[in-house]
């Protein structure tokens, strides 16, 4: 069988864990930020866990980063 290729911008944007959650960062953090007030940069620092739904979708780009 061939091998599957990695979809080159998921595996710049995501990360999986170990228990297999899909982490991403905040988007909507790169530019024009004076248009978002205070509480909407802070609260979307960092990064969190997609949802199932998602994550699924993610991993389906990621088929060997299980």
């Amino acid at each position: 069988m061939p091998k599957l290729k990695t979809k080159s911008g998921a595996k710049k944007r995501f990360k999986v864990t170990a228990t297999g959650k899909v982490i991403a960062g905040a988007a909507g953090k790169r530019h024009r930020l004076m248009s978002h007030n205070s509480k909407y940069i802070r609260q979307n620092r960092g990064t969190s866990a997609l949802c199932d739904a998602d994550a699924r979708t993610v991993k389906s780009y990621m088929p060997y980063n299980r």
